[in-house]
């Protein structure tokens, strides 16, 4: 359980934007802090109080918190970069690769859910999520470790075909075996396009961004 209270004023407004800013710095550092709701009521001398297990019918859902970290996760930055980087050297999988995936699965959302069910940076549906051991699809480091790892299944099971595998991880791989190849969903062949560009993009920027690919290109 998490608790706190704030007093009222510019002071209090300060705390609460630290409080804020320390949630999502916490969150989006990839330690292992398990997703809550953060809830919060004022009381009758103008303190806020806050926590994660309400025990009060007063409280309320701290609103401010959510947007926040949503603004922050859908940034095309590196705030994952090293989550992405341990999952892919533990299970062997291109950086580019997984990267490119989930700026087409969520555009780096942490929060993101499809209207089917999919939840998380990776889009994990919960029959993936369970298979992969992942708790929380909210949870970065969760769901990265649990997409990159399905992404390695697919990899073996299709023998390294990269179009496939991708194929399979946006229409499911028993649809793949089905049509021994891409099926003939615009959905899904426009997926595969979309994520190939994108890693290709990926590639060349972290060639030009590796002080070895100047010295390559300058000669």
């Amino acid at each position: 359980m998490v608790g706190c209270s704030m007093l009222a004023g510019r002071a209090g407004t300060a705390l609460r934007l630290s409080l804020i800013a320390g949630v999502a710095g916490w969150w989006l550092s990839g330690s292992r802090v398990v997703w809550a709701d953060i809830y919060v009521y004022r009381d009758a001398r103008g303190v806020m109080h806050f926590t994660n297990v309400p025990t009060k019918p007063v409280y309320r859902p701290f609103q401010l918190l959510r947007p926040y970290l949503r603004s922050l996760g859908g940034k095309e930055s590196a705030a994952f970069d090293q989550l992405i980087r341990e999952s892919c050297q533990r299970y062997g999988v291109e950086f580019a690769l997984v990267k490119a995936v989930i700026k087409a699965e969520s555009a780096f959302d942490p929060l993101a859910l499809s209207q089917a069910g999919a939840g998380g940076l990776m889009q994990l549906m919960p029959d993936t999520a369970a298979l992969h051991g992942v708790m929380d699809v909210r949870d970065p480091r969760d769901n990265i470790d649990g997409g990159v790892r399905h992404l390695r299944l697919l990899l073996d099971r299709f023998r390294g075909n990269l179009i496939l595998t991708l194929a399979a991880y946006n229409a499911g791989p028993e649809t793949v075996a089905r049509y021994n190849g891409v099926p003939p969903y615009g959905e899904t062949q426009e997926y595969v396009q979309r994520v190939l560009q994108y890693r290709e993009s990926y590639r060349q920027r972290s060639m030009l961004d590796s002080p070895l690919a100047w010295l390559t290109l300058s000669g």
